[in-house]
Order: structure tokens, then sequence, then C-alpha cells
């Protein structure tokens, strides 16, 4: 609780012993929001792990042996990811549902296997070194770049776009039939949610002095997974909501220590049962009775 006392009493103490914490949740908002857009298109993908890699390490790799400016290294990591996913989607998004997800997880596990933990430019599973990583400095850029990137996700769901999406998601072969190009929009939506994690990842390798490739693999894809779950995949605010929550998590209740796996998981079942479109939805904050849950009686008035 002291976490949340130090934030409504002294935020301007808060903000810079907590700086690192603010930073990997505007990074994690970044990723939710990638993840935002391929559920939001009708998409099951959990590749936003692997092209956050990509990233990660093309920006770290540039600034290493070309010494590059910031700025170039996060764009050519952002602009390759993009690439990468348009390689991958061309063939992969012709899976649906589980399939598609079993098939990202499988270029995650290809990527990690076959190219960073094989190759010695990347570190052979060792990961990097950073020497010219600014934890401190890199604050204002990835919570700007997280505002933006909101911004963006949310007028594309505004627009033609977004109704395509919709459409799609709702409907697959129904929005086909209505001369929308499934493929092409599809398409679209994943090479977004490529280019969102690959900046996610470029810019959060410039916030550590160190790029560890156990960071990228299936259980960053479960976390990023959760944060829709638990925020709510209907909104756009909803999976950055998630991300917030569940980062701060384990500052919000220190004491649970070791067990703050266990806290988590009953959070996310609680929701799941209470709120299972997510804690924003699509239309707001409202309770949710289950079935199963007793109704109030309310008795008819008396008319004596």
């Amino acid at each position: 609780m002291d976490f949340l006392i130090q934030l409504v009493t002294d935020p301007v103490a808060f903000w810079s012993s907590h700086t690192l914490l603010i930073s990997q949740i505007a990074i994690n908002g970044i990723l939710a929001s990638s993840m935002f857009v391929v559920l939001y298109s009708g998409q099951l993908s959990l590749a936003a792990p692997g092209f956050m890699a990509i990233g990660a390490y093309t920006a770290v790799l540039m600034a290493l042996h070309l010494h590059t400016p910031l700025a170039l290294n996060i764009a050519a990591g952002t602009a390759l990811a993009g690439i990468v996913g348009i390689i991958v989607g061309l063939p992969v998004l012709r899976l649906r549902g589980v399939f598609l997800a079993i098939a990202t997880i499988g270029f995650i596990e290809a990527l990690s296997l076959g190219v960073i933990l094989n190759l010695p430019i990347t570190g052979e599973g060792l990961g990097l070194k950073n020497p010219d990583a600014d934890p401190l400095g890199g604050i204002n850029i990835v919570l700007i770049s997280l505002v933006l990137a909101v911004f963006v996700v949310w007028r594309l769901t505004k627009g033609r776009l977004g109704y395509a999406w919709t459409a799609i998601r709702q409907d697959e072969l129904a929005a086909y039939s209505q001369g929308i190009d499934v493929a092409r929009y599809k398409l679209i939506a994943f090479t977004l949610s490529a280019i969102l994690a690959g900046y996610a990842g470029a810019a959060e390798s410039h916030l550590n002095f160190f790029v560890d490739p156990n960071e990228y693999g299936v259980p960053r894809t479960v976390q990023v997974l959760t944060f829709a779950v638990l925020g709510g995949s209907g909104n756009v605010l909803g999976p950055v909501v998630g991300a917030l929550f569940l980062t701060t998590l384990p500052y919000i209740f220190q004491q649970a220590g070791d067990y703050i796996g266990v806290v988590s998981g009953l959070i996310l079942i609680a929701v799941i049962i209470f709120r299972p479109q997510g804690i924003l939805g699509r239309g707001g904050f409202a309770f949710v009775r289950p079935r199963w849950w007793p109704r109030a009686q309310v008795r008819a008035p008396s008319t004596g």
C-alpha cells in the first residue's frame, strides 16, 4: 500500500523513484495496443514478442556495430519488424482461430531457436549488452509514443479500416460476400501489429543495459494476451489498462512476495467470472452478474 500512498501524497517523488516502472508500463501499453489490433480484426495472433525481439536486436546491433543515432536504430528495428510481418502474414493468415495462434507461436520458437540462439552476432542465447542505454532519459519518449500509438489505433478503428475489421471479426464469410478484401485487411492489421511490437522492442532495448532473449518467448506471449483479456479487447484502452494493472501489481501487493503469481491469477479469474468482457469492455466499466449469482429479491408493494 506504500506504493499507492506515495502516488497520491507525493507524485513528484513517485515519478523520481519509479521511473523505470513507468517506462515499462508505457512499453507494455504499446505492446498491448499491438495485440488489440489483431484481436479487433478477428485474428488470434500471438506473434507480438517475436516482432518485439526483431525490433530490439536490430536496434541494439546497429548501435553496437554501426554507431548510428538512436532514432535511426529504433526506426530500422520497427521497419524490419513490419517487413517480417508482411512476409510471415502472407502464408500464415490463411489460418484461423487456434490454428493461427499455434502458427504464430511456431514463428516465435523458430525465431528464437533458429536465429537468436544460434547466431554469434545475437550472442547465441547469452544476450547482448547495450552500454548506450538510457533508462532515465527515455521515459518521455515512450510515454509520448504510447499516447500516439493509442490515438492512431483509435482513429483507425473509427474509419473505413476499422469497420472492415469489425465485419471480418463478426463473420469473415459475410464480410467477403459484401465485397470486403478480407485477406488484404487482415494483412494490414497483422503488419500494423508487427510494427507496434517492433517499436516497443526497439524502445525497450534502449531502456535496459542488457537484451535478454528469454524476454521474447512464450511466457511474454501469455503476458500480452492477459493484458487484453484483463483489460478488454473490445476497447482500444482496454489492453492498455490491463498492461497498467498487471505491471504495477507486484508493487501494489509487495507483501505477497513470491505468491504474486497466485494473486494475479485469482484476480484474473475474478475478472473472467464477473466481467468477462474485461475491465473496460466495449462501453466502459459496469459490474456483470454471473448467471449463477443470486438475484436480489424484489417484493411487490403492499396494498394494505
